[in-house]
Protein backbone atom coordinates (compact mmCIF):
# COMPACT_ATOMS: atom_id res chain seq x y z
CA UNK A 1 0.00 0.00 0.00
CA UNK A 2 2.46 2.47 0.62
CA UNK A 3 3.73 2.35 -3.27
CA UNK A 4 0.16 2.66 -4.21
CA UNK A 5 0.72 6.11 -1.83
CA UNK A 6 4.03 7.05 -3.59
CA UNK A 7 2.39 6.59 -6.87
CA UNK A 8 -0.68 8.70 -5.97
CA UNK A 9 1.97 11.60 -4.81
CA UNK A 10 3.82 11.66 -8.05
CA UNK A 11 0.63 11.09 -9.97
CA UNK A 12 -0.80 13.84 -8.50
CA UNK A 13 2.39 16.42 -8.01
CA UNK A 14 3.44 16.24 -11.82
CA UNK A 15 -0.17 16.45 -13.35
CA UNK A 16 -0.52 19.50 -11.24
CA UNK A 17 2.52 20.83 -11.38
CA UNK A 18 3.65 19.42 -14.84
CA UNK A 19 2.02 22.38 -17.03
CA UNK A 20 4.68 24.56 -15.41
CA UNK A 21 7.45 22.87 -15.43
CA UNK A 22 6.77 22.05 -19.26
CA UNK A 23 6.52 25.76 -19.63
CA UNK A 24 9.34 26.95 -17.59
CA UNK A 25 11.13 24.69 -19.32
CA UNK A 26 10.20 25.51 -22.87
CA UNK A 27 8.97 22.12 -23.72
CA UNK A 28 6.09 21.39 -26.01
CA UNK A 29 3.64 18.25 -25.93
CA UNK A 30 4.87 15.93 -28.49
CA UNK A 31 8.59 16.90 -27.20
CA UNK A 32 7.32 14.98 -24.19
CA UNK A 33 5.06 12.81 -25.95
CA UNK A 34 8.52 11.87 -28.41
CA UNK A 35 11.08 11.49 -25.12
CA UNK A 36 8.14 9.50 -23.12
CA UNK A 37 7.47 6.91 -25.71
CA UNK A 38 11.50 6.47 -26.24
CA UNK A 39 11.48 5.74 -22.37
CA UNK A 40 8.17 3.14 -22.44
CA UNK A 41 9.67 1.50 -25.31
CA UNK A 42 13.34 0.70 -24.01
CA UNK A 43 11.49 -0.53 -20.75
CA UNK A 44 9.78 -2.57 -22.80
CA UNK A 45 12.89 -3.87 -24.64
CA UNK A 46 14.21 -4.64 -21.84
CA UNK A 47 12.02 -7.14 -20.34
CA UNK A 48 11.86 -8.68 -23.72
CA UNK A 49 15.95 -9.37 -23.95
CA UNK A 50 17.69 -11.07 -21.18
CA UNK A 51 19.43 -9.03 -18.48
CA UNK A 52 22.78 -7.75 -18.99
CA UNK A 53 25.58 -9.07 -16.57
CA UNK A 54 25.40 -5.03 -15.30
CA UNK A 55 21.75 -5.14 -14.63
CA UNK A 56 22.12 -8.08 -12.56
CA UNK A 57 25.04 -6.32 -10.77
CA UNK A 58 22.66 -3.08 -9.65
CA UNK A 59 19.55 -5.53 -8.96
CA UNK A 60 21.70 -7.72 -6.75
CA UNK A 61 22.71 -4.23 -4.76
CA UNK A 62 19.15 -3.65 -4.11
CA UNK A 63 17.87 -7.14 -3.07
CA UNK A 64 18.79 -6.74 0.18
CA UNK A 65 16.94 -3.54 1.16
CA UNK A 66 14.14 -3.82 3.03
CA UNK A 67 11.61 -1.14 1.65
CA UNK A 68 11.43 -1.04 -1.69
CA UNK A 69 7.55 0.93 -2.05
CA UNK A 70 8.96 4.48 -3.16
CA UNK A 71 12.28 3.08 -5.46
CA UNK A 72 12.50 1.16 -7.25
CA UNK A 73 8.57 0.19 -7.55
CA UNK A 74 7.04 3.43 -7.62
CA UNK A 75 9.64 5.10 -9.27
CA UNK A 76 11.10 4.56 -11.75
CA UNK A 77 8.95 1.36 -12.76
CA UNK A 78 5.05 2.11 -11.89
CA UNK A 79 5.24 5.97 -11.62
CA UNK A 80 8.18 6.52 -13.88
CA UNK A 81 9.06 8.82 -16.60
CA UNK A 82 6.36 7.53 -19.14
CA UNK A 83 3.40 7.84 -16.70
CA UNK A 84 4.88 10.90 -15.18
CA UNK A 85 4.98 12.46 -18.90
CA UNK A 86 1.27 11.25 -19.27
CA UNK A 87 0.30 12.97 -16.95
CA UNK A 88 1.75 16.58 -17.34
CA UNK A 89 0.12 16.05 -20.83
CA UNK A 90 -2.90 15.43 -19.43
CA UNK A 91 -2.74 18.19 -17.47
CA UNK A 92 -1.59 20.84 -20.25
CA UNK A 93 -4.40 20.11 -22.44
CA UNK A 94 -6.82 21.03 -20.34
CA UNK A 95 -5.88 23.36 -17.25
CA UNK A 96 -9.75 24.37 -15.86
CA UNK A 97 -10.13 23.28 -12.29
CA UNK A 98 -13.04 20.52 -12.83
CA UNK A 99 -10.58 18.99 -15.20
CA UNK A 100 -7.47 18.74 -13.00
CA UNK A 101 -9.65 17.93 -9.74
CA UNK A 102 -10.95 14.71 -11.93
CA UNK A 103 -7.80 13.85 -13.03
CA UNK A 104 -6.10 13.66 -9.49
CA UNK A 105 -8.94 11.22 -8.42
CA UNK A 106 -8.60 8.92 -11.33
CA UNK A 107 -4.54 9.05 -10.23
CA UNK A 108 -6.09 8.16 -6.87
CA UNK A 109 -7.92 5.21 -7.80
CA UNK A 110 -5.17 4.22 -10.34
CA UNK A 111 -3.44 4.18 -7.21
CA UNK A 112 -5.93 2.24 -5.15
CA UNK A 113 -6.38 -0.55 -7.84
CA UNK A 114 -2.47 -0.79 -7.96
CA UNK A 115 -1.80 -1.46 -4.85
CA UNK A 116 -4.47 -3.90 -4.59
CA UNK A 117 -3.28 -5.80 -7.17
CA UNK A 118 0.23 -5.67 -5.78
CA UNK A 119 -1.37 -6.90 -2.35
CA UNK A 120 -3.19 -10.04 -4.47
CA UNK A 121 0.18 -10.32 -6.68
CA UNK A 122 2.41 -11.56 -4.03
CA UNK A 123 0.52 -15.15 -3.67
CA UNK A 124 0.20 -15.51 -7.55
CA UNK A 125 3.57 -14.77 -8.13
CA UNK A 126 5.03 -17.39 -5.59
CA UNK A 127 3.02 -20.19 -7.48
CA UNK A 128 4.23 -19.32 -10.90
CA UNK A 129 7.57 -21.67 -11.95
CA UNK A 130 10.27 -19.54 -13.43
CA UNK A 131 9.75 -20.76 -16.87
CA UNK A 132 6.10 -18.78 -16.67
CA UNK A 133 7.38 -15.61 -15.41
CA UNK A 134 10.31 -15.57 -17.58
CA UNK A 135 7.12 -15.87 -20.61
CA UNK A 136 5.05 -13.48 -18.86
CA UNK A 137 7.77 -10.87 -18.23
CA UNK A 138 8.45 -11.38 -22.25
CA UNK A 139 4.72 -11.02 -23.29
CA UNK A 140 4.50 -7.69 -21.19
CA UNK A 141 7.96 -6.19 -22.65
CA UNK A 142 6.25 -6.61 -26.13
CA UNK A 143 3.09 -5.11 -25.13
CA UNK A 144 4.92 -2.55 -23.12
CA UNK A 145 7.50 -1.67 -26.47
CA UNK A 146 4.09 -1.31 -28.51
CA UNK A 147 2.73 1.25 -25.94
CA UNK A 148 6.04 3.44 -26.19
CA UNK A 149 5.67 2.79 -29.87
CA UNK A 150 2.30 4.88 -29.96
CA UNK A 151 2.77 6.82 -27.82
CA UNK A 152 5.78 7.49 -29.84
CA UNK A 153 3.58 8.09 -32.79
CA UNK A 154 1.56 9.99 -31.00
CA UNK A 155 3.86 12.44 -30.73
CA UNK A 156 5.79 12.35 -33.99
CA UNK A 157 2.14 13.09 -35.48
CA UNK A 158 1.71 16.33 -33.41
CA UNK A 159 4.77 17.21 -33.94
CA UNK A 160 4.23 17.06 -37.90
CA UNK A 161 1.29 19.09 -37.27
CA UNK A 162 2.88 21.56 -34.82
CA UNK A 163 5.67 22.06 -37.64
CA UNK A 164 2.65 22.44 -40.70
CA UNK A 165 3.91 19.74 -42.28
CA UNK A 166 0.59 17.58 -41.67
CA UNK A 167 -2.93 19.41 -41.61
Amino acid sequence: MKTAIYIFILLAVFGLLGPLILKGLGLTIPALQLAGGLIVGAAGFGMINPKTEHEKNIKSKHEGRQDISFSPMALPMLAGPGAIGAVIALGAHNGSVETLIGLTLGYFLLALLTGVLLYFATPLFDKLKPGAIDALTRIMGFLILAIGTQIFIGGLHDWLIHVGALH
